[in-house]
């Protein structure tokens, strides 16, 4: 059965930091790039980053750009979103998923976990 599982969610002041944790299983997950989403309420899902399979290319979308780091650890088949300078507007569920190929939009993606809650306060 192939499995996403995130963790490291919480609560958090805003310009703090968070490291959110995506492992797989059931799959050879580290042929798969792999990317992360978040969805605010009341808003649609959005792209956050992604990673190729060899984590030699990442991608960000131009909210998180300079603050977040996305890398993987092909060893363990988890992929890490490192979250710094938080802000309120950060808050969301975020999502990770595995793609064939790096892709920015959700429908590009084939497995997704079930999310984490991510909540900045000011």
């Amino acid at each position: 059965q192939v499995q996403l599982v995130e963790s490291g969610g919480g609560l958090v002041q805003a310009g703090g930091s968070l490291r959110l944790s995506c492992a797989a299983s059931g799959r050879a997950f580290s042929s798969y790039a792999r990317g992360w989403f978040r969805q605010a309420p009341g808003k649609e899902r959005e792209f956050v980053a992604a990673i190729s399979w060899g984590g030699g290319n990442t991608y960000y979308s131009d909210s998180v750009k300079g603050r977040f780091t996305i890398s993987r650890d092909n060893a363990k088949n988890t992929v890490y979103l490192q979250m710094n300078s938080l802000k309120p507007e950060d808050t969301a569920v975020y999502y990770c998923a595995a793609s064939r190929l790096v892709a920015h939009r959700e429908d590009e993606y084939d497995y997704w976990g079930q999310g984490t809650q991510v909540t900045v306060s000011s």
